[in-house]
């Protein structure tokens, strides 16, 4: 017992020590090579075929009870071809991750190294794979680097139009007597014939119509000054003259009987709407940035003005970074890489692509790769570390942004957290954030390593910058 157990000891321990090499073919490509003995496998093929016995089902025998040299026959090879891949997947990614290899794209069963398997007759056996490694890089920076950074001045027009927004979003009806252009008119429609309201024509109960957006003047004429209870006769045809749709969403009726209603319309008008933007007050400043925030009409400006400073902060980083790429890309040099194997990878990798397409596409997917290392690189080498708390503060920035666009300022904190965790849970999301964060942490840190060439600009000098 004693000497059989120190015998799976050692068979385990030689098992740990499969012969796994790389061999290089030069800076960007290597080929590594897995040698398998028997004694890496047998144990656990054994396993396997032994728990299949307990399952097989075959007639004339009870469960269990089969016979283990039929079970070979029938299980064998399939069982071990399993086992080998599963020892082969293991180690092969063992050996990368141990030995820090950074390969692009995945191993590439090889196609001049490997000898052919047989798996009847062979006891031992060879795996080769085609390895794509990233080349070095090497990038230094310093204050004499000078880049380029823009930053959005906001102006007092821009300011004066989000004051403008927030009084007209939190602003109130009142019910009026009389009409005016900006008004809401709500009441009865019903079409007519000779003067009377017509046996079995359109009746629009509770129609609205805003005079402002009646294009024709002498019908919008018709609505200014009325009052309530009055009745306006008018012509909807004449009045949205062309907009098909508008007639009728109005009249509530199929846009293809709009061309037959040519005829006058009764509108009883039983309510007359006037909006009214809000003062500027303390009810204002609490509407929009919660109870107390600020006091007074300055500090509610300053406030909305950070606010829109902070809406254009990711975009600055984003353009400062689209200017540092072309400078890094510059400063790696020229990289070689593996380029046969990488086509042969992105081949394999989706199946929509044809070797025309990758032979196409292959300049920008290269200058792309570069950059991404180019990346990962500085990320790595100056520890520029994304925690889980930068994710979860990312999400909320960016669930505060959505709800901003929205006119929402004050977002209470556990309803930015909700949301940014059900954000969080979609990984397409997920990963986006992440990059995103990254590259913060990289704009922070390049910021501080060149001399930045602050420019001022206004918002449209700042997105035509991106056309």
């Amino acid at each position: 017992e004693m000497s059989r157990g120190l015998g799976d000891v050692y068979k385990r321990q030689k098992s740990f020590r499969m012969n796994v090499s790389l061999k290089n073919n030069d800076a960007v490509s290597g080929i590594v090579k897995l040698e398998i003995v028997k004694a890496d496998y047998a144990d656990q093929v054994d396993k396997s075929l032994r728990s299949l016995r307990q399952k097989a089902n075959v007639p004339g025998f009870r469960k269990g009870m089969v016979p283990m040299g039929m079970v070979k026959k029938m299980y064998g090879k399939h069982v071990l071809v399993e086992e080998i891949n599963k020892l082969v997947s293991e180690n092969l990614f063992k050996y990368i991750r141990e030995n820090d290899l950074h390969i692009l794209g995945e191993p590439m069963p090889n196609e001049t190294e490997q000898k052919p398997l047989d798996f009847d007759k062979e006891e031992d056996f060879e795996f080769c794979f085609d390895v794509a490694l990233a080349p070095e890089i090497n990038i230094e920076l310093s204050k004499n680097d000078k880049l380029p950074f823009y930053q959005v001045a906001i102006d007092e027009e821009m300011l004066n139009n989000q004051v403008n927004a927030y009084r007209s979003n939190f602003g109130s009806y009142d019910k009026v007597d009389e009409v005016e252009e900006k008004d809401m008119v709500k009441g009865t429609v019903a079409e007519l014939e000779n003067g009377a309201p017509k046996e079995g024509g359109i009746v629009v109960e509770d129609a609205v119509l805003m005079p402002m957006y009646i294009k024709d003047e002498e019908e919008k004429a018709k609505f200014i000054g009325a009052k309530v209870n009055a009745v306006v006769v008018f012509n909807p045809n004449k009045a949205y003259e062309g907009a098909e749709a508008e007639i009728a969403s109005f009249l509530k009726i199929d846009k293809e009987k709009v061309a037959e209603t040519t005829g006058d319309f009764s509108f009883e008008i039983k309510e007359i709407t006037r909006h009214k933007d809000a003062e500027m007050n303390q009810e204002l400043f609490d509407k929009v940035f919660g109870e107390n925030v600020v006091t007074s009409e300055e500090e509610f400006k300053n406030k909305i003005k950070e606010a829109l400073a902070e809406q254009f902060a990711p975009q600055s980083d984003f353009k400062f970074l689209t200017d540092t790429r072309d400078m890094l890309v510059e400063r790696a040099g020229e990289l070689n890489f593996a380029d046969d194997l990488l086509k042969r990878w992105l081949l394999a990798a989706n199946e929509k692509n044809t070797k025309e397409k990758i032979d196409e596409d292959f300049p920008q997917i290269l200058q792309d790769l570069k950059y991404q290392l180019i990346k990962e690189n500085l990320v790595k080498k100056n520890g520029l570390k994304v925690e889980d708390a930068d994710i979860e503060n990312f999400a909320k920035r960016v669930a505060k942004a959505q709800f901003a666009q929205y006119g929402m300022l004050s977002v209470p904190e556990d309803v930015l957290d909700n949301y940014a965790k059900d954000m969080l849970k979609n990984k397409q999301t997920l990963q986006n954030i992440i990059d995103r964060a990254v590259e913060e942490k990289l704009a922070a840190w390049l910021k501080e390593q060149v001399e930045l060439d602050v420019k001022e600009v206004t918002a449209d000098e700042f997105n035509k910058l991106f056309e």
